[in-house]
Parts: structure tokens; sequence; C-alpha cells
């Protein structure tokens, strides 16, 4: 009974040991992207907010703009909460006019990384009009790399319309200069419109170096291209529609460097906690 019951153990923990060795893990960081936490940032101020983020564990944010806030001010904020600044989002009619003043504020903000989150103009995203914003990608790039900051653009559902054998955004990462242009996956704005954020990641696993992790309510339609939800069709990873355990596992094997956070739903404060706690079982 004794060698029975000895047996029956070690095959339990050899089976939980294959397991865990075939479960994916996250090799990039975790971060917050600081505009999930913008309601707060305005009812109670950046020091306040800067305090939630570092009570709730994190080590590296992105940023979306400064509350009002000198960049050298923010950034000292961010420092002595031991908060690092990665990458930002900045506008994109800065982008086009201003590239140069783009690359001095997220120098004084200590980004590594300086990007934009929408371009799409009034207009159709067709096209003549990706090939015209990825003429612009690679020269605001340049102006980025000359100053030692690296440009990236995050995708927002617009840019999946068929083209050729692919998306536009396959024509977007084609026309763009990979040592100039780099992407973030935002995960629910590639699979609102229909697209599997995995082999998406796959397609591509050069080009992404940042994720936005985060998840569609269930019973959400997808198929949608307008870049456009309803903020409360955010939920706690783990608890949508999104296959993460599989974008999880193409991106051991991509270009991504961190993934940040993003929960933009007005009970952020509350899901935060879950969508970490959900994390816990791909990290090591």
């Amino acid at each position: 009974m004794f060698k029975s019951i000895v047996a029956t153990a070690l095959i339990s923990a050899l089976t939980l040991a294959t397991h865990a060795e075939d479960k994916p893990q996250l090799k990039a960081p975790v971060g917050l992207q600081l505009y999930s936490l913008r309601t707060q940032f305005q009812a109670e101020g950046p020091a306040k907010t800067l305090d939630r983020v570092k009570a709730m564990g994190f080590k590296h944010v992105e940023l979306a703009g400064t509350y009002g806030m000198p960049p050298e001010k923010f950034k000292a904020m961010l420092d002595e909460r031991g908060l690092e600044p990665v990458s930002g989002h900045f506008s994109w009619d800065r982008f086009k006019k201003d590239p140069e003043g783009v690359a001095k504020e997220a120098k004084a903000l200590g980004l590594k990384y300086a990007g934009t989150a929408w371009v799409k103009g009034a207009g159709a995203f067709d096209e003549a009009y990706t090939r015209e914003v990825a003429t612009i990608f690679n020269k605001a790039g340049k102006v980025l790399a000359d100053n030692g900051i690296k440009f990236y653009y995050h995708c927002h559902g617009y840019e999946f319309a068929p083209h050729g054998d692919g998306t536009l955004f396959d024509l977007l990462v084609k026309e763009t200069d990979p040592q100039l242009v780099s992407y973030e996956m935002d995960i629910l704005w590639v699979f609102f419109p229909g697209q599997d954020p995995a082999k998406l990641l796959a397609k591509h696993p050069d080009r992404f170096v940042f994720t936005h992790l985060k998840d569609l309510k269930k019973g959400v339609a997808t198929g949608d291209p307008s870049g456009k939800t309803d903020v409360r069709n955010d939920v706690a990873l783990g608890t949508g529609q999104i296959n993460y355990p599989a974008l999880i596992k193409a991106a051991e094997t991509s270009a991504v460097k961190y993934h940040f956070i993003e929960d933009e739903s007005p009970t952020v404060v509350d899901q935060i906690p879950v969508t970490l706690e959900y994390l816990k079982q791909f990290q090591k």
C-alpha cells in the first residue's frame, strides 16, 4: 500500500512538473499604462495616484501625458516611487509637425520609446493613407533615433481592413523601416476587429516591442474595425474572451520587451488586482 501511495505521488509530481514546463511564461516584465488611472490622476492628483501604482507593485510604467506637470517634475515623482518610465504616448499631430519637440520631451521624461496610438483622420483608412502614415512614421522614427529614442505605433483596430493577402496593418509593417519603427500590440484592439493576437504576433515576431494586456467582455461581438467600443467592455484578464495562454506563448519567442496592463474601464481600481492575480500563473 505504501509503495502504491508513493508511486501515485511520484506520478502526480511528474505530471505537475510536466504541466509547469508546458505552461507559457511571461518572459517580459509587466508594467502599467498610466492612462488606466486617468480618472484618479484628475480626482486625486499625480502624487496620490502614483502612490497607488507603487502600492500595486508596479515597477515599470508607460505614460500618456503628465497631467499638466512639467516633464522634469513628473519624472522626479516617478523616480521618488521607484517607477521606471519606459515609454510614452504622444499625439499624432506632434509627430507630424514637431518630432524634435517630442524627442526633447521624451528625453526629459527619461523614456526609451515614444509613440502614438491614433493616426486615423477624418477620411477612410485606406491603402493610400496607410502609405502616407508609413512615410511619416519613418521620418519621425529617424528624428527620434537621432536623439536616442525609439519610435513605436500602438495599433487601434481600424488598420485591419483586408489588403492583398493580409491587412492594411501588414502593409504598414512592410512599408516602415524596422530599424526606425516598432509596434505595440493592444490585444483588445487586435481581437475586437476579428484578428487573432497570437497569430499576428507570430506573423510579425520582430516588430512588436510592447503589448497592452486587456480583455474583452464576454458576449461582445467582434469583427468591428471602428477602433471604438464602450470602455465598460474592458474586463480583468481571464474573465473575458481572449485566449491569453496562446498570446503569452507566442510572446515567448517574439521581440516583446514589456507587457503593459491597460484597463480603461470605470472599475479599473477593482479590476487591476484581478488581472495581476491572473497573471501570476504565467510568472516564474
